[in-house]
């Protein structure tokens, strides 16, 4: 499966009001590892960019001055992203400033093109009533931040790349679920099974699942440095 973790930074909130985006950053994963295939851009948006955001992204006007328009580069970023799972935080802000760039140059948008999940949607159905934003989820899940003082497309989508495997990993549900199915068993004892039921089905991993496990403990190595499950 080709997934494509992506991120924009604009000039403003609303492509409504005439708002452009100035920068895309993707991250390619392929059978939940990262490649190499990433892909970022500047765009000149021919408008200023409005002081707030500049606050957020730090991306000043004289610096696109020489970046390309998007239409000179429309073609090579839909033939990245065309098939592919698109993965993004807040999904409707990012596909909606696309579709309106795609409109402009008379392509169609997103949604005849790529699938998208959106990972805050994700994220409240996981932690409902919690902070999700994508800082708030990489405290949680234990995910350095450190490097983001400013907003930045591909730094974004790195982090969100991270951020997504940690959640769809598993891990927290898994361990309290067996906490839980733990003490279950603990209040109501023993129970013997019978002697003559059939034997139990054995059930294989399959490849994704595979992957899964070993994208786990490179988390798990990486963060703390060993992993006794490979020793």
């Amino acid at each position: 499966m080709r997934q494509i973790v992506l991120d924009t930074e604009t000039t403003g909130l609303d492509p409504a009001q005439g708002h452009r985006i100035i920068e895309i950053g993707c991250v390619e994963l392929v059978g939940r590892r990262r490649t190499s295939n990433d892909y970022h851009q500047y765009i000149k948006p021919d408008r200023k960019i409005d002081p707030g955001a500049m606050e957020v992204h730090g991306i000043t006007n004289e610096f696109l001055e020489d970046k390309p328009y998007f239409d000179d580069i429309a073609a090579g970023f839909l033939s990245y992203i065309k098939g592919a799972e698109l993965i993004i935080h807040n999904a409707p802000f990012d596909v909606g400033f696309v579709d309106n760039e795609f409109a402009k140059v008379g392509m169609k948008k997103i949604a005849g093109q790529c699938s998208v999940t959106d990972t805050l949607v994700m994220a409240r159905k996981l932690h409902p009533g919690q902070r999700n934003s994508l800082d708030a989820l990489c405290g949680r899940y234990e995910i350095d931040n450190s490097s983001r003082q400013l907003h930045g497309a591909l730094l974004d989508a790195e982090i969100l790349a991270d951020v997504y495997l940690a959640m769809t990993g598993g891990q927290v549900s898994m361990l309290l679920n067996g906490m839980q199915e733990f003490s279950a068993l603990s209040n109501e004892g023993i129970r013997r099974l019978d002697a003559d039921r059939p034997p139990l089905p054995i059930i294989y991993a399959t490849e994704e699942e595979k992957i899964a496990h070993s994208q786990r403990l490179d988390f798990i190595e990486k963060e703390s440095g060993r992993c006794i499950w490979r020793q």
